[in-house]
Parts: C-alpha cells; structure tokens; sequence
C-alpha cells in the first residue's frame, strides 16, 4: 500500500460505507438508526441505496493518479469500490449484513493509524457521529450524503459533489480544510414530533462552499406570521378533487393549520377537498394514493442548507416527483430562510442525476399572499 522508498508521492484515501444508511427514508421511518427500525425497513420493502451513491462519489476519483483505497470487505466499502475498476487495499472484517458503529469506529480509527490523508464515509448524521468519535480532528474527513437526516455540516451536497471536492484535495487544488459540525437527533423523538438537534463535535472537511452542504438551522423569531400569510396564499388556490402532498416543516404545517388539519411536522401528509385523507405516509402509500389523480408537490427548503427534495422528504420519491410533473411542484418559503442562504442555490439530491437536471433552473417560491420570489434550483 504505501511501501517505504518510493520517491513519487501517491495519494491515498480511506473508505467507509455504512451500508444500511438511508433505508428507512422512502419507507417513512425518519432515520435508520436501530436493528429493529432497519428490520421494519426491509420488512416495508426499503431498499438500501448506500452503495449506488458511495459508486457515484467513486466515479468522480479516477482524474487522480495512482490512488489508494484503504477500505473494509464487501458491504463496508471493498464492493463499491470495485465495482468503480478499484483496486482496493481491504482490511478488517465484518458480518455481512449485520454491521455495526462499532465496526465503522474501528474502521477509522485503523485507517487513520496507517495514515489515509483523509476518510471518505458514507452514511448519515450517526454515522458521522461514529467517524468523529473515532478519529476527532486527528484526520481529514467528508462525508457522502446517503442518510435520511443530515443535519450535520460534514458532507458533500450530493455524492457527485463529495467525489469531486476529495479529487480537488488530493490534487492540491482544494487546499483548504475547514471545521464542520457534526450534529444529531434523537430518532424515536423524531417520530413523535419532536426535533432537538445535538452537537457532538468537529470534523476538518475540505472546503469549497458550492460542494459542501450547509449545516441545517431552525425557523427565526417573526417567521410564523409570514408562514401564515404563505399558508393563507395556498389554502385559497386549492383546487377541488386535486391531491395535495405536503412535505415535512414548520412552513408547510401552516397550510394544514390554515385548513382547521392536524399536521405530521417531519411527515408527508395528504390533503384533498382541504380535508386530510392520510398522515405520514411512505412511498408505497402514496404512490398508491396519487395513482389517476392530478397532483400538486408542497415542499419548503430546509433552513441553512436548501434542499427541497432528498433530505428527509425521500417519502417523495422520483416516482412520485415524476408523476405529479414539475410544473406541479409548490415551493413555499419566508423570504428570510432564502435570504439566509446567501445567494445560493436551493438544491435536490433525489437519487437520480436525470431527475435532478429537470428539476433545476429557475422556479417560483411562495413568499406571501399574492408574493412570489424566482429563484434558482441546482444539484
């Protein structure tokens, strides 16, 4: 790997896939953390998408030469790897299908010790939380987004992005390291409304802004009435017999409060004739719901990062986003949770790089009754 007298320097990387990240996204079950709550995943149909995003990421690191790939067997790292025409250097061992945070702890702490330049993980908030518990500040890291919750500040804005910005560093054109905060929450509050976001600690990532996600932020003081004037503006322009799904967050929640409807906050809930015909829906359910029916797509950016499609709304999935249209796709946002991203974009990161070109461009926020703003989408 990296034998001692060799004159030319070859850069080397450590490579970390928690490869049941994500699968209790599309299933509805806000996170996926827990054997119990992945077994309740796959019993729901969930399928893991893991490996296909830590490929993607992969893809972007063949512009650098002669690199090396520490990673784990199988699952962990050493499939995707190969499957990219990798020839990792393979260590440790795990249980197929039953990895744990002790084996991805473990993992970072003997790459770091063998000297990787940097880990490339991919995973959500916990497993960044493992990384961090491993490793600290000790070592460079970068995280590729394949969680549900990401509310962390460590992890490229979508797997093509992550690849990229570590091919930029290892070649000396992103020097800069920077400390990100590694976040979490508590899932099972999650899943009865309650959100409290914890920092456990900092990551040195490399940086370039328009590559690295922003860390996730609440609402500010003053918002709820601009939220009511949003919601007031959908409410009144409801169309009879039409579906409307409404995605997860405060400013969405207006809308059914608006209607006299009890909303899920971090669900997907169904409206028709403004009366509520499901709550917390997954993908199987609403694909069922929507099924002949016309279809309109509420969502609202995730405060500090952008996102209005792939961060905890993945209930929401390409099928549905394709069958409702984009022209069918309302986006509902205070003027200050746009103007706190600074100029940049809002984003989507659903998985599909088709899906994502058609969804970007220019689209108009609801600010207000009877306000717009148009802004732009990318990916």
């Amino acid at each position: 790997m990296m034998a001692s007298g060799e004159s030319a320097h070859r850069p080397c990387i450590g490579l970390i896939v928690n490869p049941i990240a994500g699968i209790g996204g599309r299933v509805g079950l806000k996170g996926s953390d827990g054997v119990e709550i992945q077994q309740q995943a796959l019993a729901l149909g969930a399928v893991p998408r893991a490996q296909q995003r830590t490929i993607e990421a992969l893809e972007q690191l063949r512009s650098v030469k002669d690199l090396q790939l520490v990673t784990y067997p199988g699952e962990m790292g050493g499939d995707a790897a190969r499957a990219c025409g990798l020839q990792p250097h393979v260590i440790g061992a795990i249980t197929a299908g039953s990895t744990t945070a002790q084996d991805t702890q473990a993992a970072a702490r003997e790459m770091h010790r063998m000297g990787v330049e940097l880990i490339l993980f991919a995973g959500g908030d916990g497993t960044a939380r493992d990384i961090y518990k491993a490793i600290g500040e000790s070592c460079p890291a970068l995280g590729i987004p394949a969680g549900v919750k990401i509310h962390s500040a460590v992890f490229g804005t979508n797997p093509r992005n992550a690849g990229e910005l570590v091919a930029q560093y290892l070649q000396g054109r992103a020097p800069e390291l920077r400390e990100a905060e590694v976040l979490d929450i508590d899932e099972a509050a999650v899943r009865s409304g309650s959100v409290s976001a914890q920092l456990y600690g900092y990551l040195k990532i490399p940086y370039r802004p328009n590559l690295v996600q922003g860390l996730k932020s609440g609402s500010g003081p003053g918002e709820r009435a601009a939220a009511a004037s949003i919601a007031a503006a959908v409410a009144d322009h409801m169309r009879e017999d039409w579906l409307y799904v409404l995605g997860p967050g405060t400013t969405v929640r207006a809308i059914a409060t608006e209607l006299g409807l009890k909303k899920t906050l971090l669900g997907v809930d169904v409206i028709q004739n403004k009366r509520l015909i499901a709550s917390d829906v997954n993908e199987a359910q609403l694909l069922e719901l929507i099924e002949g029916k016309r279809v309109r797509i509420v969502v609202t950016p995730i405060g500090g990062q952008g996102y209005i499609f792939g961060r905890g709304n993945q209930q929401i999935s390409p099928r549905v986003i394709r069958y409702a249209g984009r022209e069918n796709i309302t986006v509902v946002s205070t003027t200050a949770k746009i103007y706190a991203l600074g100029g940049r974009p809002l984003l989507v990161d659903t998985g599909e790089r088709e899906l994502d070109e058609s969804l970007s461009g220019y689209i108009h926020i609801v600010t207000g009754y009877d306000q717009e703003m148009v802004y732009r989408v990318s990916y």
